[in-house]
């Protein structure tokens, strides 16, 4: 998984105050847990765009000083008029202990429901994904090729390779729903078939015709 980095500085005051003025400054207050006990530090507001504005996953790299911690982003809030970021907490990774990560499903291939006019429905864009740091991917496969119309994928569809998808076999990633051109393509080739049935049931009794009129006039 890529890999971005944040240089921070630590946070010596978490009142109110202290993260009032952070936010006038243009920086954004975070907090990393997972380790010993929770960091506290901040960061420029221009140093996330690449991590929150982003469809992607990405693991982090923060930067404090001397001190680098892995970590994950756990959780962001956004002012509710102005969509500034708030507040950010992040989650220490370890290379021995496995984390849970929302990875974003990448659709691939053209599916024959779709090109008969069927609408491709999107269940999940995000699945949760349990792996070791090193073997979170950047982003999940779902193969559509095989679906015709009423046709769903599944998670057990997906690969899933040195990691676990923590969802029920039943979760639909994605689906191709009916739609009134898929129907009326449906009923044209339905119509095709009867028409080719019918042509060639004209054929069969033209031919056993010729040739009952042929045998009865060679006993005459």
């Amino acid at each position: 998984m890529k890999s971005i980095t944040i240089d921070g500085s630590k946070r010596e005051s978490v009142g109110k105050k202290a993260t009032k003025a952070l936010r006038n400054a243009g920086e954004v207050p975070c907090v990393l847990y997972g380790g010993d006990k929770p960091v506290h530090f901040s960061a420029p507001e221009l140093a996330f765009s690449n991590l929150v504005y982003t469809p992607d996953a990405h693991t982090v790299v923060i930067a404090l000083g001397n001190d680098k911690f892995d970590a994950v982003l756990q959780d962001i809030q956004f002012h509710p008029v102005t969509d500034k970021i708030l507040h950010i907490d992040f989650y220490q990774l370890f290379e021995d202990k496995p984390i849970m990560m929302e990875i974003p499903v990448h659709i691939i291939g053209t599916s024959k429901g779709v090109l008969n006019g069927g609408v491709l429905r999107r269940n999940n864009r995000k699945l949760r994904v349990k792996a070791l740091p090193k073997y979170l991917p950047d982003y999940l496969e779902a193969d559509i090729t095989p679906l015709k119309i009423g046709g769903k994928l599944y998670v057990t569809d997906l690969p899933q390779e040195n990691f676990k998808i923590m969802h029920t076999e039943n979760t639909v990633v994605c689906q191709v729903k009916r739609a009134r051109a898929a129907i009326m393509t449906e009923i044209d080739e339905e119509e095709e078939e009867l028409e080719e049935g019918a042509e060639a049931a004209t054929a069969e009794g033209a031919e056993g015709t010729a040739e009952a009129t042929e045998a009865t006039s060679s006993e005459s």
